[in-house]
């Protein structure tokens, strides 16, 4: 599958879309658990972890086994793996998370079975607070993975997570981060002009200032000390002039999938690969002997290539292999990535 994006002016969108607020980050909790109720596809009486885990579990329950004999037979239980993800904007105690549960030792499956209630902590190995409380039915999400599962709603929070997103040290400041995408010093200076400029009629003031091409720091008015969330979100309701992003060319080689944003360009090259040879020139030639080749443009894109390599049914392999090529010769032009 090729996909690219169109060639377009630049477009207006709210900063909201293309920018973060410092200090808003999702947070990791982590805990082991067991699982049960497997139909004998759990890690079975040999695995001394796991036995350990569910004798220590029963001891607690007030049921304690008197030898590693008794649980010889536990084929219907497995030792888990659990880990979840803080949203960025924070969480209540109290509050529901999904959680992910992966077997840790030699289950072949976790279908059908139920975490049993675990502790969770931060990643942190000194912190031994519990966060929260996880348990709940295992959904298989991937038939082809059966080690691994989510639990809806596994995780019960108990206590509060809140995101500080005001720089009060330096006198009551907040950071807009730039996506990755979109973090270029022209756009930032746009940021900050456009920022200014919407607040100088009203606060007479232009807090905005550039630290760099992927961020901006705003000072928070006297006015709205005692309401920084409304000021930021009036700050990220602010639409802005997004120029066509940097160019960039996403391949997964798993999906077989090529995508294309902004003007990735080519270098004129001579592409020979199999039974194909491809010339690739600055302009036009007369006729052209591959249909999509030739745009009647001086700089030839990638799109252009892709699209007259589609239309004589290049296979996608040999299409990522070309691709790949270019990008190693240095005929490529753009950010590439490849997963």
């Amino acid at each position: 599958m090729i996909l690219g994006a169109p060639r377009r002016a630049p477009a207006r969108t709210q900063l909201r879309n293309i920018c973060t607020v410092y200090g808003q980050k999702e947070t990791p909790v982590i805990g082991i658990g067991l699982v049960v109720g497997l139909s004998r596809t759990g890690d079975g009486g040999k695995n001394a972890a796991a036995m350990r885990a569910l004798a220590s579990t029963l001891r607690y329950l007030n049921n304690p086994v008197e030898s590693g004999k008794e649980l010889s037979d536990a084929s219907n239980v497995a030792m888990v793996a659990i880990s979840a993800n803080i949203p960025k904007e924070g969480a209540s105690n109290g509050q529901r998370l999904d959680c992910y549960v992966q077997s840790t030792f030699g289950a072949k499956s976790l279908k059908g079975g139920r975490l049993l209630i675990s502790p969770i902590r931060m990643p942190n190995v000194n912190d031994l607070q519990v966060v929260g409380l996880a348990s709940g039915p295992v959904v298989i999400e991937d038939a082809d993975v059966l080690t691994s599962g989510r639990v809806p709603n596994g995780i019960v929070l108990e206590r509060d997570f809140r995101t500080e997103f005001i720089d009060t040290k330096h006198g009551n400041r907040v950071t807009l981060l730039l996506d990755a995408a979109h973090a270029t010093f022209g756009l930032a200076s746009h940021i900050v002009e456009r920022i200014n400029t919407e607040l100088y009629p009203v606060l007479h003031v232009k807090p905005a200032n550039a630290l760099g091409p992927d961020r901006v720091e705003i000072a928070v008015p006297e006015l709205y000390r005692d309401d920084p969330v409304g000021f930021i979100a009036w700050i990220l309701d602010i639409d802005v002039m997004t120029p066509q992003t940097e160019a960039r060319i996403w391949i997964n080689t798993k999906s077989k999938t090529v995508l294309i944003h902004g003007d990735v360009g080519i270098s004129p090259v001579i592409i020979s690969h199999k039974s194909l040879k491809v010339e690739v020139i600055g302009t036009p030639s007369d006729p052209a002997p591959f249909a999509g080749l030739s745009s009647g443009q001086e700089k030839q894109q990638l799109d252009d290539l892709l699209n007259g390599l589609q239309a004589l049914k290049v296979p996608n392999d040999d299409v990522i292999s070309i691709v790949r090529e270019l990008y190693r010769s240095g005929n490529l032009h753009g950010v590439y990535e490849e997963r």
